[in-house]
């Protein structure tokens, strides 16, 4: 009677690397869609001041909240632009989301007006945020 020849894996060793590069181009895409999210929500018309002195931002808090101010005043968040209340009622919420540390930094653009930068810090600290940062350039690329 024939013996029925079973199928062996060698034991010569080979890895299967297959799962590994699917991984390795599953994190690929990932951080080219988070760079282009992140590059997305700034809004380029705001042209911001240049502070060569001033200190340069390394590692950023992922929770942080960025609020743009545009020249003639008018408030957004990844590029929505809110009126007054809608900035304070998001922040309001935010605060009982996430506590009052989390980190707020505001782009204000070269030519607003310092009342206008000063409303959305007022708007912030209203709304119980207290670390609130302001954005500048520190070189030209």
């Amino acid at each position: 009677m024939p013996k029925a020849r079973k199928n062996r894996v060698s034991d010569a060793g080979g890895i299967n690397m297959t799962p590994m590069i699917d991984i390795v181009f599953q994190m690929i895409i990932f951080f080219v869609l988070t760079v282009e999210m992140e590059r997305d929500a700034m809004d380029e018309r705001i042209r911001m001041a240049m502070s060569p002195h001033g200190p340069l931002v390394e590692q950023r808090d992922p929770r942080t909240v960025t609020i743009d101010v545009s020249d003639r005043g008018e408030f957004s968040i990844g590029r929505v632009p809110l009126s007054g209340q809608q900035l304070f009622s998001i922040m309001r919420n935010t605060v009982g989301i996430h506590g009052q540390s989390l980190p707020v930094v505001i782009r204000g653009d070269l030519d607003a007006n310092h009342q206008h930068i000063k409303n959305a810090m007022d708007l912030c600290t209203q709304a119980g945020l207290y670390r609130i940062s302001f954005a500048a350039i520190k070189q030209l690329n």
